[in-house]
């Protein structure tokens, strides 16, 4: 492995940091409430340090697989670095590690953040949680392949660590094609949402961070009582139809204009997501009808609280419009659930992934079928597609080891004092990439009470979580260093 490529390639993302910065600094200087000097410092910095490492480096024309792994892993640990410096510099936080913490979460689009009065923020700190989960949504690794070319075949190596799901998907033949395409894709429904928003009576300013957070599943909104600032039925449908959106395949989004929207009924992966998404909206209704909490309030908002809380925590956005921990146990522990599974492959949804689910769930019904049948030859098929038995063994290595992941988090907080539905709410939205938990992190609640030991936990659940375990776990594999070497 060349270190060179890594410091480039990484050094060039950097600079791409640098300038979403810039682009915040001027929305801070609009504002004009005081932090315009941190964005600005901010950006010269990662701009320096970026500019630095690319020019004393030569040009990547090529990545191998193990840089590319490589490259993406450290990328995440820069940006999240960069990231962190406005929230130092305009002196919101007690701590870096809060700073890094609020960074991390936003960029992995998790949405735990260490704020409690969040509406005393200025609107640039503001704007700029909900720009690092947009920019991390999709993908900034993606969006570096899109706009940069000339990284040629190495482009796939960072696309296959980058997109969340058991194989990447192409659109078209060259890798920096198919991951422009995907950024109109995101993009364009962005700006569709932020359209709907303001003919629903929000601000600009509401309606752009909130479409950011929703696009890319974060959660992050610039109001303390998250949607349920906006008491409007309007606001609240927009809000879920956008989320279940976000959680669906963006390159079936793609393909869907060409089929006419057709694409989506005949895949077998969205046809789960769906059924799950409405399953589980209609069991925690009726729980929370049966326990007689929506008694005064109707059955019209008991239906809309459900639907937007499942939709929320299934695709890993984390917006909240009731405190599901005042709801009965079943519905918490349907919403529990829901964090594990996440998203459809290729979304900004984070989780174990729709898919993955899916196929564990085929390949037991297939084991039964062998038991019944001991001669028969039974496949594990997803609709009419045969699972392949590298692919089977990719998703039983993956759900393993996010699983032990998951438990080594709860047993790790709870060493370090929390309570068990603490523990367990925390890692499975740490972990899930969802933001709110159960116990003292939960829909009403923050992370910036922990110690640093809790911070420092739940970061590196967020990144494993968001780079699908292999690409941080990979790191250390002795395999991946034994040949690195400066040229």
């Amino acid at each position: 492995m060349n270190l060179q490529h890594l410091v480039h390639v990484v050094s060039l993302i950097l600079m791409a940091v640098a300038l979403a910065l810039a682009v915040t600094a001027l929305v801070a200087l609009g504002y004009g409430e005081g932090d315009f000097m941190a964005f600005a410092g901010a950006a010269v910095v990662a701009l320096a340090l970026g500019g630095l490492g690319y020019a004393t480096t030569d040009i990547v024309r090529d990545l191998s697989v193990r840089e590319g792994y490589a490259v993406v892993a450290f990328a995440w640990l820069a940006i999240g670095v960069a990231g962190a410096l406005p929230f130092l510099f305009a002196g919101v936080v007690e701590s870096p590690v809060a700073a890094l913490f609020e960074s991390i979460s936003g960029f992995t689009t998790t949405g735990a953040t260490v704020f409690g009065d969040i509406e005393s923020l200025p609107r640039g700190i503001l704007f700029w949680r909900s720009f690092t989960q947009w920019l991390g949504g999709m993908g900034i690794i993606v969006l570096g392949i899109a706009i940069l070319p000339y990284l040629g075949v190495g482009g796939m190596q960072l696309f296959r660590a980058e997109v969340p799901g058991p194989t990447p998907e192409r659109l078209q033949p060259r890798i920096a094609q198919t991951a422009k395409l995907l950024w109109y894709v995101y993009a364009g429904m962005t700006a569709a949402q932020v359209v709907l928003y303001l003919l629903g009576g929000l601000s600009l300013f509401d309606a752009v961070t909130h479409a950011f957070s929703t696009m890319s599943t974060g959660g992050f909104s610039p109001r303390a009582a998250s949607v349920a600032a906006f008491d409007s039925a309007y606001i609240h449908y927009v809000t879920i139809a956008f989320m279940f959106l976000a959680g669906v395949n963006f390159a079936l989004h793609y393909r869907a204009v060409a089929s006419r929207g057709r694409i989506y009924v005949r895949d077998a992966e969205f046809r789960f997501f769906a059924t799950v998404m409405l399953g589980a909206s209609a069991m925690v209704a009726l729980l929370v009808l049966a326990s007689g909490a929506y008694r005064e309030l109707g059955l019209e908002l008991a239906i809309r609280d459900s639907l937007f809380q499942v939709v929320s925590i299934g695709t890993t956005t984390g917006f909240v419009t009731r405190d599901y921990e005042l709801w009965p146990l079943g519905a918490q522990v349907i919403l529990l659930s829901l964090m594990f599974m996440g998203g459809m492959s290729g979304s900004t949804g984070g989780g174990a992934k729709t898919v993955r689910i899916h196929v564990l769930m085929r390949h037991a019904v297939a084991e039964l079928k062998k038991s019944v049948h001991p001669r028969a030859v039974v496949a594990t098929r997803v609709g009419r597609k045969a699972i392949r038995d590298d692919v089977l063994l990719n998703v039983l290595a993956f759900l393993l080891l996010f699983f032990l992941i998951y438990g080594a988090g709860v047993l790790a907080l709870a060493i370090l004092g929390h309570d068990l539905p603490t523990a367990v709410g925390a890692s499975a939205a740490a972990l899930g990439n969802i933001g709110p938990g159960l116990g003292d992190v939960g829909a009403v609640d923050h992370y910036g009470w922990m110690g640093g030991l809790s911070h420092g936990v739940l970061m590196i659940l967020m990144l494993v979580g968001r780079l699908e375990i292999f690409t941080i776990l990979l790191l250390f594999h002795p395999d991946l260093w034994s040949s690195a070497r400066w040229r």
